[in-house]
């Protein structure tokens, strides 16, 4: 599938996957856990952190546990339309994870839930730079593990067609390593459709200005 394709398949289903996720679950509660990293990381500032929601979709499940003012990113206009009404303090982009529309060093943390692999594997290592470019030196990564290696176009997929692609779990581990994310740690949850999912706990190298803090990212809605 290419990108315009995979945009126009989540347009058709994003709101039948929005009433099939179940807000809650293990997996949600890792954003805790990220959060707790960051309240304790002087680097963050005083006021709420910066975090940037790759593959936001309808905002359910990941962004509306994020601070306020936190920024979703989608590809599916349609997922916007429904974050829009979901997390109405949240700002919304439309755009690609391949080449974030974001400047250098402006986030705290990026969250990244079931995303990464709807992108063709061939572009992972890409969207690993991507993340580590628009992340502060320090920021945090929480994004979801590939179980293996696959790269398939589902068709009845929440009653439309969906592209999935993946290198693999080693694979992936190596490419977040050499986008310059260190002490990665992984953790198994509940994913929204209760099936089990390895998620990646990983910092950008580097040390923070002594001032710290996240600047505003000039997100803009669609």
């Amino acid at each position: 599938m290419d990108r315009n394709a995979v945009r126009r398949a989540w347009d058709a289903v994003a709101e039948t996957y929005a009433a099939r996720r179940d807000p809650d679950g293990s997996d949600a509660a890792l954003i805790d856990d990220l959060l707790d990293a960051l309240a304790g990381d002087p680097a963050a500032g005083d006021g709420d952190p910066l975090v940037l929601d790759v593959g936001c979709g309808d905002g359910a499940r990941t962004l509306a546990n994020l601070p306020p003012g936190s920024v979703g990113l989608d590809v599916s206009r349609r997922g916007l339309e429904l974050a829009r009404e979901t997390v109405p303090d949240a700002r919304l982009v439309h755009g690609e994870m391949s080449a974030l529309p974001f400047a250098a060093d402006r986030f705290d943390a990026i969250t990244a839930y079931h995303a990464v692999f709807h992108v063709d594997r061939e572009r992972h290592p890409d969207v690993y730079d991507e993340f580590a470019r628009v992340l502060r030196p320090g920021g945090r990564l929480l994004a979801t593990l590939p179980s293996g290696r696959f790269e398939t176009v589902r068709q009845g997929w929440m009653g439309g067609e969906m592209f999935f692609s993946a290198p693999g779990r080693e694979r992936t581990l190596d490419q977040l390593r050499a986008a310059g994310f260190a002490d990665v740690e992984t953790r198994t949850a509940t994913d929204p459709l209760g099936s089990s999912t390895e998620f990646a706990f990983a910092k950008v190298k580097g040390d923070a200005a002594p001032d710290g803090g996240a600047t505003e990212s000039g997100a803009t809605d669609p």
